[in-house]
């Protein structure tokens, strides 16, 4: 397929122009390639010189990933960010990201798929972000500790970046939010639910967490945002 072909099927699949007005990621095609037809394509969470490595190692015409290079803002084409552009054009790789319109997907998103692998059933929306919900709350069908959770989420058995303890030694309802959302754990609290997952920890939460006797769960961002990237390859 083409570019081209490929940036109009990801676009419909993802919905990606309904994110337009709310996520500072440059979403869809960020690098294009000369033209030539795309065989082979590379999934990861991060743009870096290192994935950029990896897609060229295995003949990748394409590196699809969760956080891309632009981010609402211009960027000089100086230091590391000029010979990640240089690398992709020198080897003729494409680069495609989407970044919310993957976090909420109910199918195929992180969270979706976080919910699946901590068994949450009866799922709502949930966690507010520039108005729009990007994450899901439910009950989990079999009642899991802290430790439990985290061992479902793991990406190759990695520990947990932070285990917040304050609340029940039993979970039974759970909302997650994929990636850098410390911050939403207020509206865990405010949900009522007993286990808050997301992806980074932030010291203004701490005693957010303990007073409010909730149990949060930070997995990193290698724990909560790579099962988007292989569904969607999947």
């Amino acid at each position: 397929m083409t570019t081209t072909d490929i940036d109009a099927y990801f676009r419909r699949l993802l919905k990606i122009e309904d994110w337009a007005s709310c996520d500072s990621a440059l979403n869809g095609l960020q690098v294009d390639n000369s033209g030539v037809p795309v065989c082979k394509i590379a999934f990861a969470v991060d743009a870096s010189l290192e994935t950029f490595e990896r897609a060229n190692a295995i003949g990748a015409g394409m590196l699809f990933v969760h956080h891309g290079l632009y981010w609402g803002h211009q960027i000089a084409l100086t230091g590391n960010f000029r010979r990640r552009i240089k690398y992709l054009f020198d080897h003729d790789i494409a680069l495609y990201a989407a970044h919310l319109p993957l976090d909420q997907h109910p199918e195929l998103g992180n969270n979706a798929v976080l919910a699946e692998k901590l068994g949450m059933t009866a799922l709502e929306p949930f966690g507010v972000y520039h108005g729009r919900t990007i994450g899901y709350k439910g009950t989990l069908t079999a009642p899991l500790t802290l430790d439990q959770a985290g061992e479902r989420i793991a990406y190759k058995s990695r520990p947990a970046v932070a285990l917040l303890p304050f609340g029940k030694n039993i979970n039974t309802t759970c909302a997650v939010v994929s990636g850098g959302a410390a911050k939403e754990v207020e509206q865990a609290l405010a949900e009522g639910v007993d286990l808050y997952i997301t992806g980074e920890s932030a010291h203004s939460i701490y005693h957010t967490v303990m007073e409010g006797k909730l149990n949060m769960l930070c997995g990193g961002h290698y724990a909560t945002e790579v099962w988007g990237p292989q569904k969607l390859a999947e």
